[in-house]
């Protein structure tokens, strides 16, 4: 058998472009289900530029790509509490997070039937610790500001604050969901 007619083992190169097909088909899944919750897989693979079988190989069911942009986006959020922290004063990072984390937990909403599964509850478990931790920095950096009490649970907090994904996304939705987390931090403050 010639050298060319030899299957080529998976290099690093190799691992590294599915990496980059992964993450960029992430990225048009994210912005396609954003845009229409009932786009198709075909539809997001044409958009990111790849054939079926590359989207399937990566991922083999529209649930797995709807938790894996979910997760990537809720990881996402998480992380952005340091920068949050370092533009803004902490009360105002509290505020600003947690619309954010409101408007990637509303992509679950449209989720539907595939956030019943064990799969989706295992990604779900996956979120929660990162999610907390964040919860946490946000209100260690209150407390030492003295903007809120230094006797918070994280847990406790993040369960008060869930109303912000459970309003409308309309005006009215968005003028609730301003009155009710001043309401929440009035409750917090020492």
């Amino acid at each position: 058998m010639a050298e060319t007619d030899r299957v080529r083992p998976q290099g690093e190169s190799t691992r590294a472009d599915a990496l980059k097909n992964r993450e960029h088909i992430l990225r048009v899944a994210r912005d396609a289900f954003a845009a229409d919750g009932a786009v198709s897989l075909n539809t997001i693979a044409k958009q990111a530029g790849v054939g079926p079988g590359t989207l399937y190989r990566h991922f083999p069911t529209r649930e797995a790509l709807i938790l894996a942009v979910y997760q990537q986006e809720v990881f996402r959020v998480a992380d952005e509490v340091p920068k949050l922290l370092a533009e803004h004063p902490p009360l105002e990072a509290f505020r600003r997070w947690f619309h954010t984390l409101a408007a990637y937990v509303r992509i679950k909403h449209g989720l539907g039937d595939a956030l019943h599964t064990a799969a989706a509850q295992a990604v779900v478990n996956q979120v929660y610790a990162p999610i907390v931790g964040a919860v946490g920095q946000l209100l260690r950096a209150c407390a030492e500001d003295g903007s809120l009490r230094p006797d918070l649970d994280p847990d406790d907090v993040l369960m008060l604050m869930s109303f912000l994904w459970r309003v409308g996304t309309d005006a009215s939705g968005t003028a609730q969901a301003d009155r009710l987390m001043e309401l929440a931090i009035t409750g917090l403050r020492p």
